[in-house]
C-alpha cells in the first residue's frame, strides 16, 4: 500500500515522559515531509498546547481536542462543540460532587477552580501553561472539551451523563469530556474527506486509551512499545518505545522510510 497521510498522537507517541521530541523522531517526520506524504498531528489535546511542537516538525495540518476541532494548513475545516445543556448538567453535577473542571476552547481554556490539586497535578503533567480562572466560561464560548476531575471509583457518578458525553481517561485524576460519538478517528474522517485521501491510505500512531478509534479506523494503526496495554489489540503493528525509535520504526515497517 502505498500510504499518503501519517498521523502523530503527541504524549507518549511523538514526546517522551519529559515532553520533548527525540532527534531520531524529528529526523523520520521530516524525512516522511520531503517525500511528499502528508504529516499531521491527531491529539486529544488544544492546538495551543502543541504549538511549539508543530512548528519543530513543520506541521500546520492537526485533528485536535480528541478529534473535535480540525485544522488543515492553518485553516479550521471542521468544529464540534459540546451541546450548552450537556455542559449544564456535567457542571452541575460535578459542582454537587466538588470536583473541578476545565473547559477547553479552540483559542484558550479557563477552570472552574484556582488551585485544586486534582486539577494542579494532570494540568502539570502535560508542562503546559495553568488554565485563566472562569468558571462561566462554558456559557460563551464553544467548548470542545473538558477535563473532569475525579478518580476511577468516582466516575460512575456521571453515567447519567453518558447519552450525551463520552468519558475517557488519561491521568489517574483526569478524564476527557467529549461530545458523544466524537473520537479522533471522527476527525480523521473529516480531513480524509477534504483531501480526497482514502482511510486504507492512511497511517495513525498512538499509545493512549483516547487512540483505538484511530488505530481502528486507518489502513495502517500503529501502537507505541510503551502503549498502554489494552490499546495494543486494536493495532496492526506495535513499534519499539518513543526513546528507542519508535517512529522511525513504525515508518520503515510502513515502508515509507
Amino acid at each position: 500500500m502505498a500510504y499518503k497521510i501519517v498521523f502523530f498522537d503527541i504524549d507518549g507517541t511523538l514526546v517522551d515522559e519529559e515532553k520533548k521530541i527525540p532527534l531520531d523522531a524529528v529526523q523520520a517526520v521530516r524525512a516522511l515531509r520531503e517525500k511528499g506524504v502528508v504529516t499531521a498531528i491527531a491529539t486529544g489535546r488544544a492546538p495551543y498546547f502543541f504549538q511549539s511542537i508543530a512548528e519543530q516538525l513543520g506541521i500546520r495540518t492537526f485533528v485536535s481536542l480528541n478529534g473535535a476541532y480540525v485544522v488543515h494548513e492553518g485553516a479550521p475545516i471542521y468544529k464540534h462543540s459540546i451541546q450548552r445543556e450537556a455542559l449544564k448538567q456535567l457542571v452541575s453535577l460535578a459542582e454537587a460532587h466538588g470536583h473541578p473542571l476545565v473547559f477547553e476552547g479552540s483559542e484558550g481554556y479557563f477552570a472552574n477552580t484556582e488551585d485544586h490539586p486534582h486539577m494542579l497535578e494532570s494540568v502539570n503533567s502535560l508542562k503546559v501553561e495553568l488554565p485563566g480562572y472562569n468558571p462561566s466560561f462554558w456559557e460563551s464560548d464553544d467548548i470542545f472539551q473538558v477535563f473532569l476531575h475525579c478518580e476511577s471509583h468516582e466516575e460512575h457518578l456521571y453515567e447519567p451523563l453518558l447519552s450525551e458525553l463520552r468519558l475517557v481517561r488519561w491521568h489517574p485524576s483526569a478524564l476527557d469530556v467529549l461530545p458523544v460519538g466524537g473520537s479522533k478517528a471522527l476527525g480523521i474522517e473529516q480531513l480524509l474527506a477534504h483531501l480526497g485521501i482514502a482511510k486504507e491510505e492512511a497511517v495513525a500512531f498512538g499509545d493512549g486509551l483516547n487512540d483505538k478509534e484511530m488505530l481502528s479506523y486507518v489502513g495502517l494503526g500503529i501502537a507505541m512499545g510503551n502503549a498502554h496495554e489494552q490499546l495494543k489489540p486494536f493495532a496492526d503493528y506495535v513499534t519499539s518505545d518513543v526513546d528507542k525509535g519508535g517512529i522511525a520504526g513504525g515508518l520503515r515497517y510502513a515502508g515509507l522510510l
